[in-house]
């Protein structure tokens, strides 16, 4: 359990980062963020975009908390293919995508 806990945290520290990077170097979706015409890039970057003047709504925010907390509950879920949790630590594709692991014998497994 800990060891899942621990690749699926780093995972989200990954993302976490780019998306600081990306943001930072002033790349945004196009578009309008809500129907009052506020696009992405009216919103500032990193902390000031939760907790500021300039900040994300509050309905807004919550509905970013309620997703993430679809993802961690209905989909990111450490059994991957039918597999018993715990059998594949870290695998989160829950049959999504494919690499062909079953067609590899032992040896590649085991080099992989």
């Amino acid at each position: 359990r800990l060891r899942y806990v621990e690749i699926k945290h780093g995972r989200i520290c990954q993302l976490a980062f780019l998306g600081q990077i990306v943001t930072r170097n002033g790349i945004h979706l196009s578009g309008d963020i809500d129907y009052a015409g506020d696009s992405f890039d009216s919103f500032p970057n990193g902390w000031a975009a939760i907790n500021g003047p300039d900040a994300i709504p509050g309905a807004g925010l919550a509905q970013i908390v309620a997703f993430i907390g679809v993802l961690e509950l209905g989909v990111m879920k450490d059994s991957a293919n039918g597999a018993e949790p715990g059998e594949f630590v870290g695998d989160f594709r829950n049959g999504a995508l494919d690499f062909g692991w079953d067609t590899f014998d032992e040896e590649t497994k085991l080099s992989k």
